[in-house]
């Protein structure tokens, strides 16, 4: 089975930041939606079918502890993956239960 991979606007937003920043991140992103439409549970689960996947970012130089974070949410049903978000772990430690029904709550909208 394969997976649509829908990106919301933040995610969008930050990718495109993050990737001025680190070049090799585009790579990195393209490996990732590979790896999400065969295999769409991937990551830590956190809460309400969302996990949260770290991706080494090669051009920082260090590997995925220290990587950036992207955030999703797996609709079985539908069979797509939406990408809520993304950021740096040297920026953001992590995200609060606020943050990720806000996020939800964007993609319920769409």
């Amino acid at each position: 089975m394969s997976f649509k991979i829908s990106a919301s606007a933040r995610f969008d937003k930050e990718l495109k930041r993050l990737t001025k920043k680190y070049s090799s991140l585009k790579q990195e992103y393209a490996s990732l939606i590979k790896s999400l439409e065969v295999n769409p549970i991937y990551g830590t689960p956190i809460k309400h079918h969302c996990y949260k996947i770290r991706v080494a970012i090669a051009s920082k130089g260090k590997g995925k502890r220290s990587g950036a974070r992207v955030i999703t949410y797996v609709h079985v049903k539908g069979e797509v993956v939406y990408l809520l978000t993304i950021f740096d772990k040297s920026e953001v430690e992590n995200i609060s239960d606020k943050e990720l029904q806000e996020l939800l709550d964007e993609i319920e909208d769409l």
